[in-house]
């Protein structure tokens, strides 16, 4: 039998990203030779190294645009399987656990920025739209955070009477609306005008103020207060 020279194994061994990785660190592998290490095996007509460049490539090379990618959008690849579906999303499922974790307990949020900055990693590499809410007490400090709903590609439904009830039953004195646009365009669009102003208007009534209005859009976001279209 004719041996496989693209083969992993048939290499040099200093040339085999495992070996690389403990001999030299894991800063001295290519993107490529990381994922490779994850998914372990490649197949009969291409190494791990190869399938992993081929993953790549179709996330544009770029890390967080492969962060959404769904188990289908990893399964459509010849030689992922569940298994491999799985260890690549739980990788990034752990990056994204751990910029959570970065941010600091409850901060003051002083601005959209600081705002984004404490919320932006639950949301911006999504491939599905989520609604949360940021409630804070009167000196602006973080009270919680929590997920409202989770929608399709297009749109969330937001539960104004659920919002507010839970606003008035952690005692904050204000909230800030937050939800993604996983097509990166963080122009809002009607609904999310219109959500606005019910809201808004709804949370006057209970002596509740929104002081903001967030769309992330992978790293970037819209701000209606920032905009001056925060009524």
């Amino acid at each position: 039998m004719k041996k496989n020279l693209t083969a992993i194994r048939n290499w040099e061994e200093s040339q085999r990203p495992r070996e690389k990785f403990l001999q030299r660190g894991p800063q001295a592998l290519s993107t490529e030779e990381l994922i490779a290490i994850i998914i372990g095996s490649g197949t009969k007509e291409k190494n791990a190294i190869e399938l992993s460049r081929e993953i790549l490539q179709a996330a544009d090379n770029n890390l967080g645009h492969l962060a959404r990618f769904t188990f289908e959008e990893f399964s459509k690849f010849d030689g992922i399987g569940s298994c491999k579906a799985v260890s690549l999303m739980t990788v990034f499922e752990l990056s994204r656990r751990y910029q959570i974790q970065q941010a600091p307990p409850l901060p003051q949020i002083y601005s959209s920025a600081t705002a984004v900055q404490n919320i932006s990693p639950l949301l911006k590499d999504l491939s599905h739209e989520e609604c949360w809410i940021m409630y804070l007490n009167r000196s602006n400090r973080l009270i919680a955070k929590e997920k409202l709903s989770s929608g399709g590609l297009s749109s969330t439904v937001l539960d104004v009477k659920m919002v507010l009830k839970k606003a008035m039953g952690k005692l904050a004195s204000s909230i800030i609306l937050v939800h993604n646009h996983p097509s990166g365009n963080r122009t809002p669009g009607k609904d999310d005008i219109a959500q606005t102003r019910r809201l808004s208007d709804a949370a006057k009534l209970c002596d509740i103020s929104l002081l903001d209005h967030i769309i992330i859009a992978g790293d970037s976001y819209f701000s209606f207060a920032d905009d001056g279209s925060l009524q």
